[in-house]
């Protein structure tokens, strides 16, 4: 199957467009322009994540409730509990649960409002993995397309895919997020189910059989049946998902110096990952073999990890293990708000409320964006960026993203996944330690909104070829540059190219 339009030769970036399988009614043919439509309804208007949105009391007043009055509560108190409601995630909680989420986010409907929105800011509808692709549509649809030796795409075989088509079997369902690994895929629909498929069974990349398990269409988790999950996340080594009562659950990679949970590695039943009990994770981010957690309360966000700490990529200033979640203390000292985080293979990065942009972790090509390849043990301010406001940010194994509010995209890291064009004539190769804005972007005249690199350890996955990007506008297209060998591009790339 070959796309419309070949950009193998063309030195840009291709804007890809969609296509579902032959059978396939019409009606699912062009979901793109929708794409990131979700994403654009911010209730919180210009608003950062965390302050609590103006317009909810208007809307509240513009239509009936839905729920009985209760003279209790405040104006905006009720404007709150009014828009939860309106969440799939809340509306389907027991009323008794809805008021344990409330009290363990500080006792106000404000606050799990908040709580939610920042979920929500923080969601991907595009992912990049190690060798293919998943994108959500606007209305829940799923597509995948690229590699699909082990089944990772869900389409029922094992035969690559060089342009997006859409998953069949999940028709009828809203997915509503995706988590991408090593020929592995998790997606989670709104009502808090989870589907895998693919080769694995939750382990990690180094712990498989000989004749690993492959599952081709999507399967239900039935060791999650009990818990309502609202985002996945795969590591490396393991599996994450967190609850929509802000509980994190992993499968894997066990061990008190670890995970905390003290199973054996190969485990793939969902363990509760201790130590955070009164603190609700709004948002989570698994690197290679250590995860950060994104947690809410009332006086902003914070930062946990756990996990291996080599390279000091935990952020507590030291490069040991930490079995049990720890705050990430610095990011008081630098007077830093987190909003958003983002976990890479080796390194990772968070966005504060002000728009600062920090970095900690191995190095390696300059990744950290700080002019030299040393690791970095706490988080640490990019100073290249100071005169920049960022809204988004994104990690992979060596590289780094930073979309700024202009739409502007700036990257560090390993060159060959930035876009950029080398100059063959130059004396000296680029410096890719700090950042630079990604030409190649800028020159379409498109607003970028969202990116998304491959994260992923590329020694366990060198058959899969190069890693790959992708960008999204606030047009509503989607952009990709990066390997392509296997379709993950969305495009038949020429004979004899890679990427």
């Amino acid at each position: 199957m070959q796309c419309p339009m070949d950009t193998a030769a063309s030195g840009t970036s291709p804007v890809m467009q969609f296509h579902s399988n032959a059978d396939e009614s019409t009606s699912h043919s062009s979901p793109l322009p929708t794409l990131i439509e979700r994403s654009q309804r911010h209730c919180y208007g210009d608003g950062i994540p965390g302050e609590f949105p103006l317009a909810a009391t208007c809307t509240f007043f513009s239509k009936p409730a839905n729920f009985a009055p209760n003279f209790a509560l405040s104006l905006p108190e009720l404007a709150a509990f009014d828009m939860c409601q309106k969440r799939t995630m809340f509306k389907l909680m027991k009323q008794e649960d809805q008021e344990c989420l409330k009290q363990r986010c500080g006792g106000s409907w404000k606050h799990v409002l908040k709580y939610i929105l920042v979920r929500e800011k923080n969601g991907s509808q595009v992912i990049a993995g190690p060798g293919h692709s998943i994108v959500i549509t606007s209305n829940g649809d799923v597509y995948s397309f690229g590699a699909n030796c082990s089944g990772q795409l869900g389409l029922g075989d094992s035969e690559d895919r060089f342009r997006p088509c859409i998953i069949r079997s999940l028709q009828g369902i809203r997915i509503t997020q995706a988590a991408v690994g090593s020929r592995w895929t998790m997606l989670v629909s709104d009502t808090g189910s989870v589907y895998a498929f693919g080769k694995d069974n939750f382990r990690g990349a180094e712990l498989v059989d000989d004749a690993p398990i492959q599952i081709t269409t999507p399967k239900v988790v039935e060791s999650l049946k009990g818990v309502f999950v609202v985002q996945a996340a795969i590591g490396g080594y393991f599996s994450a998902v967190l609850s929509r009562e802000g509980r994190v659950y992993t499968f894997s990679w066990g061990k008190a110096e670890r995970l905390g949970h003290s199973s054996d590695p190969s485990d793939v039943e969902p363990r509760l990952l201790s130590g955070l009990e009164d603190v609700p994770v709004a948002y989570i981010s698994a690197g290679n073999c250590y995860l950060l957690m994104l947690a809410y309360q009332p006086n902003g966000m914070s930062v946990y990890s756990v996990g291996c700490g080599l390279g000091g990529k935990l952020g507590h200033g030291c490069k040991t293990n930490k079995g049990m979640p720890k705050l990430i203390e610095q990011f008081q000292s630098l007077s830093f708000k987190p909003v958003s985080i983002a976990a890479g293979t080796w390194h990772a990065a968070a966005l504060g409320a002000d728009g600062r942009v920090c970095t900690w972790g191995w190095g390696h090509t300059g990744c950290l964006g700080h002019g030299d390849e040393e690791y970095k043990a706490v988080p640490t301010v990019v100073e290249g960026l100071r005169n920049v406001k960022a809204v988004h940010l994104s990690t992979g194994e060596y590289t780094t993203f930073v979309v700024a509010e202009n739409g502007d995209v700036y990257s560090f890291g390993s060159g060959e996944s930035l876009a950029f064009q080398e100059d063959d004539e130059a004396e000296e190769g680029p410096d890719f330690s700090t950042p630079s804005i990604v030409s190649s972007l800028k020159a379409l005249n498109k607003k970028v909104v969202q990116i998304s690199p491959t994260n992923a350890s590329y020694w366990l996955n060198s058959e899969m070829g190069h890693p790959h990007t992708f960008a999204v506008m606030d047009s509503g297209d989607l952009c990709a540059f990066g390997g392509g060998i296997r379709g993950q591009l969305g495009v038949k790339l020429l004979e004899g190219v890679e990427k």
